[in-house]
């Protein structure tokens, strides 16, 4: 009978009729999951739909980061599949291309415009958390992570293998592989090592047709193309096998504030001077942010010096006596640790936290907007001022990144991958604010707005770079249905110029060949144009 009903319904689909196509039916599309799923991986349990509003809010909150968007659209949200395997994920590729119906693919859920989980016509959310599995090979020093991984697992599993082996990946425990990978995700160790792109090695992935695919049978110019590009604009990133990066047994690690009042203008203005140039075994990151001053009711920018060297305090003294004497480091500031303990260094956790901490995947959403820049001459003292008057305006956490550049980061080409951002940079800058109370949401994303333009003069121009992975759709978007180029100035030559330059072009072309019916899509994809 369920073999009828599916000919039926495929007879449909071939004559064309425009109900298929423009009103997307949920029914059709779970009948065609279970039709296309053996009995050996049943499908029911990893599918949820409206019809059962508890266990659907449930697992749309599970890894929707950002309250901003806690609400589904159930008029627009057919289902949710939380996919156990891989053939969960082709049949969910293949079963909402045919009904046309988008699909938004979500392995860790910190999408900073929530684009993962949401849009504005008929969609669904193929969740990949499930698929997580981590294998280490000490041997060879590669591992295959899944998507559904969290940077803590994998770094968790790493160290289990081994203590002189690591990834350079970021700092977040719950950031999700698949996509922090994808986006070109980088963490305190790139300028020794550069960024995960630049050590993946292979991939597997879910094409359009819903095939399985790796590397030597996708192709290098897809594979060039998901390692920076993101992978959900060419399809389902299943897994990634990573080079791991040889670390000493003992790092060392720092954490300085300088108030305004301390001089933290000054360090920063000197820091802007050296942080590139520093030896690359040392990665120095600034972070101004807004704190309470000495007296009652009054606030000040705090700079917080945070470093990590693969290497003792002597070295690192010395280094910082030489080059940085500004900072009035002192040996009491410095802490010896294993690689993986800086890792819970890095998320502000206190010594002797259990390294299981970094297993946990906390349902802790916060209402939160981020932006960013790259800086490729340093920001004059008169700039840093305007930007602290700004940040002090804020009646909210408010808190800047900047990120040194140089080191492996400048010998790398910056066509190697599609991550662009390479050579020429001196930082990157991520802005960051997060708040508690829904009502101030459109007055806080409009500060952040403004904070953006009183850094306009010191940052890249022409275009204004942006790091994808801190997507911001301020930058340009198209709306969900559509990715417009348009020669003349199209959104996505507005916001593809900006996070990937001289790579939006390949970008297209490699689109226009593996996916050029644009299936896969959101606000910020990448478009199938093969002449621009």
């Amino acid at each position: 009978m369920k073999e009828a009903f599916y000919v039926l319904y495929l007879l449909l689909l071939v004559s064309g009729l425009e109900a298929v196509v423009t009103k997307p039916n949920s029914g059709n599309f779970i009948e065609c999951l279970r039709y296309r799923i053996s009995p050996e991986n049943p499908i029911t349990d990893a599918i949820f739909t409206a019809d059962n509003t508890t266990t659907f809010l449930s697992s749309y909150l599970s890894y929707t980061k950002n309250t901003r968007f806690s609400s589904p659209n159930y008029k627009k949200l057919l289902a949710i599949v939380v996919a156990k395997h891989v053939a969960h994920v082709q049949a969910t590729v293949v079963c909402a291309k045919s009904n046309g119906i988008q699909i938004r693919i979500r392995s860790g859920g910190h999408d900073n415009e929530g684009l993962s989980y949401t849009s504005s016509v008929p969609f669904v959310i193929l969740d990949m958390h499930n698929l997580r599995t981590i294998t280490v090979d000490v041997s060879s020093k590669k591992a295959w992570v899944q998507a559904g991984a969290t940077l803590g697992e994998l770094y968790v599993k790493i160290n289990e293998a081994s203590q002189t082996l690591a990834f350079p990946a970021g700092i977040c425990a719950t950031v999700g592989a698949g996509g922090h990978i994808s986006g070109g995700g980088y963490g305190n160790l790139m300028r020794k090592f550069g960024i995960t792109v630049d050590h993946v090695i292979d991939a597997q992935l879910i094409d359009v047709n819903g095939k399985l695919l790796n590397r030597s049978t996708m192709g290098e110019d897809l594979f060039w193309a998901i390692r920076g590009g993101g992978g959900a604009s060419f399809g389902v990133i299943l897994s990634w096998k990573i080079k791991l990066v040889e670390v000493p047994k003992i790092l060392t690690v720092f954490k300085v504030n300088k108030t305004l009042e301390h001089g933290g203008t000054d360090v920063l203005y000197k820091w802007q001077l050296v942080a590139n140039k520093f030896p690359d075994n040392l990665f120095l990151r600034a972070m101004p942010q807004v704190v309470n001053g000495t007296q009652h009711g009054e606030r000040t920018i705090a700079v917080v010096f945070w470093a990590q060297f693969l290497g003792r305090t002597d070295e690192l003294m010395a280094i910082m006596k030489q080059s940085f004497p500004e900072l009035g480091l002192r040996r009491e500031d410095c802490q010896e640790m294993s690689w993986l303990n800086t890792t819970l260094f890095w998320a502000m956790l206190p010594a002797g936290t259990p390294k299981t901490v970094l297993l946990d995947r906390p349902t802790d959403p916060v209402f939160f907007k981020s932006k960013s820049d790259y800086v490729k001459k340093p920001i004059p003292k008169e700039g840093l001022e305007k930007i602290w008057k700004t940040m002090l305006k804020f009646n909210n956490i408010v808190w800047l990144h900047f990120n040194p550049y140089g080191g492996m980061m400048a010998r790398i080409p910056a066509n190697a991958t599609a991550f662009p951002h390479r050579k020429g940079n001196l930082f990157k800058v991520q802005y960051y604010t997060t708040w508690l109370d829904p009502n101030v949401t459109e007055s806080n994303l409009s500060m952040m707005k403004e904070l953006y333009e009183v850094a306009e003069p010191y940052v890249s121009s022409n275009p204004r770079e942006a790091f994808f992975n801190y997507r911001d759709i301020d930058i340009g978007s198209n709306p969900s249905g559509e990715t417009n180029v348009d020669r003349g100035g199209g959104s996505a030559k507005i916001y593809g110029s900006k996070y990937f330059l001289g790579n939006l072009k390949r970008l297209m072309q490699v689109k226009a060949k593996y996916d050029p019916e644009n299936f896969f899509k959101n606000e910020q994809s990448i478009p199938p144009v093969r002449v621009m």
